[in-house]
């Protein structure tokens, strides 16, 4: 079987969740799938991150000359990938369109693109730019996944939400929780711990946290520790963008946090495995990988109780509702101060997360795809 996969955002140099995804699910199919020839359809923006691919893998280089070129590749890559002559096509990267014939695998990580677009645009900031992007963004999914073969997304809570706002065959929209990154472990080392904590000046034991999934709840329940606790510990919160929440800011001046912007994944597994806790207040989560890394890192995890979050920690983690500060101070002060408590999840997070592999994700990625195949043939 030969197929193709949207590959782009590995040239587009990116970083982040889809991005990570994509890679991590290239590098894991290509192992488990050595019988397979895959073609990889990136651009030349920026140079290709994947190298020292084997010989049954090819990438075929799409010109880029202006931003106007990802729209081109858009609508018109399956010229591409007609002279290439896959067998099924998959777009990981919630849209895509493939020739006629071709059956089309895509993975739809939530189903935000897919809601009324008045929807869309009421949660986004109303800038020309924004909104004009998520107009694009909505009508390509939409008018996308009404072709693909099947759809595949990241967890039963966001199924379960594709199929609420999609007209969707139950058997097309299939979920695969993902893994962590396959190079994600826990570090101790003591070396290489001191000198992350002397590179970053972390002098205190700390509870670490992602700058952008809801602070503010954190920073609150911060406050109702006993001053002993909030003397002894900092709050870490490391962040994907220079231009974090407020409420993060707030907290680095007054004293009690710092800001980590863009930590290297090598220095974020030693944060994860230098951590007395990760708290992840998440208003709402498609998937939750930094449950994952936390877990396999070794950090106790307490978390909200919203989107997947329950479906992905399971009985690993100390959830709340997220507007219960009281509750998530409550479960902080237990951790940081009970040992026992801080053992006894440390040990169901590595269970946990053990549970999801990329190997595992890449074995039904590939059985998707000669289900999408058949379906055409049938």
């Amino acid at each position: 079987m030969r197929i193709g996969i949207d590959a782009r955002y590995l040239s587009h140099g990116l970083v982040g969740g889809v991005h990570n995804h994509i890679a991590w699910l290239i590098e894991s199919l290509v192992e488990v799938g050595a019988s397979r020839e895959f073609v990889l359809y990136a651009d030349t923006k920026k140079p290709f991150e994947l190298t020292g691919l084997p010989k049954n893998v090819s990438v075929r280089f799409l010109r880029y000359r202006s931003p106007l070129s990802s729209v081109y590749h858009d609508l018109f890559m399956l010229r591409a990938i007609a002279k290439d002559g896959v067998d099924v096509m998959h777009f990981p990267a919630n849209y895509g369109f493939a020739p006629a014939g071709c059956p089309t695998v895509i993975t739809l990580h939530d189903q935000i693109n897919i809601l009324p677009l008045r929807e869309i645009l009421r949660g986004h900031p109303k800038r020309l730019s924004t909104m004009l992007m998520m107009t694009y963004l909505h009508v390509m999914t939409t008018q996308a996944v009404k072709r693909a073969s099947m759809i595949l997304t990241v967890s039963e809570y966001s199924r379960s939400k594709i199929l609420e706002h999609g007209d969707f065959q139950a058997d097309r929209v299939v979920a695969i929780i993902n893994g962590p990154s396959p190079r994600f472990k826990r570090i101790e080392d003591s070396d290489t711990l001191n000198a992350v904590k002397q590179r970053y000046g972390l002098e205190r034991p700390f509870v670490l946290a992602d700058a952008i999934k809801n602070p503010s709840v954190l920073t609150r329940a911060w406050e109702r520790l006993p001053d002993a606790l909030k003397q002894r510990f900092q709050i870490v919160f490391f962040s994907r963008t220079p231009s974090p929440p407020q409420e993060v800011l707030a907290a680095q001046c007054a004293g009690f946090a710092r800001l980590l912007v863009r930590p290297s994944n090598e220095d974020l597994m030693v944060l994860y495995s230098l951590a007395s806790a990760f708290v992840f207040p998440s208003w709402i989560e498609g998937l939750g990988i930094p449950l994952l890394e936390a877990m396999t890192c070794g950090a106790p995890v307490i978390a909200s109780d919203r989107g997947s979050i329950p479906e992905v920690a399971g009985e690993a983690a100390l959830l709340h509702d997220v507007d219960d500060i009281e509750g998530f101070a409550s479960s902080i002060e237990r951790v940081l101060t009970d040992e026992v408590e801080a053992a006894r999840l440390r040990e169901l997070g590595y269970a946990r997360a053990a549970q999801f592999t990329w190997d595992k994700t890449a074995r039904r990625v590939l059985a998707c795809y000669e289900q999408a195949r058949l379906s055409k043939m049938a």
